[in-house]
């Protein structure tokens, strides 16, 4: 199966215990531009204009985190929220990437593109 944005976005996160082979990481990167790994994470930083729009960013994402039940580590300054996800039920309860991850980076990126960038 092909990984892409569309295909991301039209999924939604559910229970796992099984971490992505590291051989799939790099599809879902390029599915997922301007996201890293960071250890057993992946990462991105997004940039605002001030404090309003960072907090208002994290309340857009909010109901999406929620929904897919997926909650990710922010941390959040004036003008820039970066956020964390990994999958803590992997790896025998040690965390990982899993593709739960990158359907809430894809999910996450379509709320700044359409309503911050």
């Amino acid at each position: 199966m092909m990984i892409n944005t569309t295909t991301l976005l039209a999924k939604k996160s559910v229970h796992t215990e099984t971490a992505l082979d590291v051989s799939a990481l790099p599809a879902y990167f390029a599915a997922t531009p301007g996201w890293a790994q960071d250890g057993p994470r992946i990462v991105k930083t997004f940039h605002f204009k001030n404090y309003y729009e960072t907090l208002a960013f994290i309340n857009a994402i909010a109901y999406v985190i929620h929904a897919e039940d997926h909650h990710p580590e922010l941390v959040v300054t004036y003008n820039r929220c970066i956020i964390k996800f990994d999958t803590h039920t992997v790896n025998d309860g040690k965390g990982g990437i899993s593709e739960n991850d990158f359907i809430c980076a894809a999910k996450v990126d379509a709320i700044f593109q359409q309503s911050f960038s």
